[in-house]
């Protein structure tokens, strides 16, 4: 596992400086466009162009990759991931903000698809796993502590702009300069929209309320808790605690999930962020039980889009789950894009507290619908089940593109054969060794 993660070093240098990036911009422009009083239901468009630029880059972004190359199309987008959050800073219009965002949410996907699909690439099957996880964690750290960056100047002025523009460019220099060869790019087949709901109607339902949850979280959190009174360090902090409730809870959720009927794990799951949000509004705003709760929901909302992958892959053959993954992915940024809109017209009309109640609503629908499927269908015995991989807090298309290796390995596994087991570890020594 060493040598993959030397192998890969310039990614994740690369990916944390990018994603410190990120967390700061996602806060700094819900709270930047509270202060220039934008309407709430605006303020909602405009975090939901992000989410856009996320569904439509991940269908853009390999066919990019599969015509220029890797190391370009990373350059590139992150330059222009970049040049955009600065034009946010030099002109004040929601329209524009707008655009910007979905431009920003395109870069992104594509940052994302080379990211994952370098460390498919560089990774053994063996290792896979692992770094896949390590590299969510160090994406969601970064994440987590892009928002504490808040602190540091006033975002009333242009100075934060201009430091994610920095951290940005900065995250770039690794990845440019590696002297490791690129990987070979192969695009996934698909699976119709239709196909996955027949083979699992609860890994789709749960995919796009869990984003519907996830929109809302990284795309008005700081909008409530700056319309609720929280100075800018209470905001940071705000948002750091759901970032850090996803990396404490995240690993232990999916070790369980992969022991017990996960549909059972889902659903409970589900039920605590139900109540959980529901709790919340109850408590001080500026409490240390509220910011407990805080973690606490953040813990259960984050690894849900994992779950939902991991019981999609529990109900299809080996051959089908990297079909499906795309397909997933678009579901998930359906519900990404349409939460912060859907929930910001109701805490413009209803109040403030209706961005807990919206979360806690899509995951009271989901649990109804998982409790209905419960018994529709069977459980999948837990000896079948495949372990849970982290895949992201906001429904990035890790595993849309795994190396077809991969494929092969499952079915192996599926099928007892060991004569093919011993050759794709031999093929798998090989080109690694090729690779470092």
């Amino acid at each position: 596992m060493l040598n993959d993660i030397r192998a890969s070093w310039a990614l994740f240098v690369g990916i944390a400086f990018i994603m410190l990036g990120n967390g700061l911009q996602s806060s700094l422009l819900g709270l930047r466009a509270s202060m220039e009083n934008f309407p709430t239901l605006i303020i909602g468009f405009v975090m939901a162009g992000y989410f856009f630029g996320i569904l439509v880059g991940s269908i853009l972004a390999p066919k990019l990759v599969q015509r220029v190359g890797h190391i370009r199309v990373f350059g590139a987008l992150s330059s222009l991931a970049s040049i955009s959050i600065l034009a946010h800073g030099l002109f004040i219009n929601p329209i524009f903000w707008t655009l910007m965002r979905f431009v920003t949410g395109v870069c992104y996907a594509g940052v994302y698809v080379i990211s994952e699909s370098w460390l498919n690439d560089r990774a053994s099957n063996q290792t896979r796993g692992k770094i896949l996880s390590l590299y969510m964690l160090v994406v969601s750290l970064a994440m987590g502590g892009g928002q504490l960056l808040l602190n540091i100047a006033d975002p009333a002025k242009i100075d934060l702009f201009i430091l994610v523009s920095v951290v940005i460019s900065v995250g770039l220099i690794p990845m440019l300069l590696t002297a490791r060869p690129a990987p070979a790019f192969e695009m996934s087949s698909k699976m119709t929209l239709r196909e996955l709901y027949r083979a699992s109607p609860l890994a789709v339902v749960g995919n796009a309320l869990t984003g519907v949850a996830q929109g809302t979280l990284f795309g008005l959190g700081a909008v409530y808790a700056k319309q609720s009174g929280f100075s800018v360090a209470e905001i940071s902090i705000f948002m750091a605690f759901f970032t850090l409730g996803g990396v404490i809870f995240q690993w232990p959720i999916g070790l369980l999930s992969d022991h017990l009927d996960r549909r059972r794990v889902l659903l409970t799951v589900a039920a605590l962020a139900t109540i959980l949000a529901v709790l919340i509004p109850l408590f001080p705003n500026h409490g240390l039980v509220f910011l407990v709760f805080v973690l606490l929901l953040g813990g259960m909302i984050i690894p849900m889009y994992s779950l939902c992958i991991a019981y999609a892959n529990d109900r299809l053959q080996p051959n089908e789950m990297v079909a499906a993954s795309a397909s997933l992915v678009m579901v998930s940024g359906f519900g990404l894009s349409t939460g912060p809109i859907l929930i910001s017209y109701f805490m413009s009309s209803a109040g403030l507290n209706s961005f807990f109640y919206g979360i806690s609503l899509a995951f009271a629908l989901l649990v109804l619908f998982g409790l209905y499927q419960m018994r529709k269908r069977a459980p999948v015995d837990c000896d079948e089940q495949n372990p849970v991989i982290s895949a992201g807090q906001i429904g990035t298309p890790i595993a849309e593109f795994v190396t077809p290796d991969m494929e092969d390995y499952v079915e192996a596994i599926s099928s007892g054969d060991i004569e093919q087991l011993e050759q794709l570890d031999q093929q798998d020594e090989d080109d690694l060794e090729r690779r470092l």
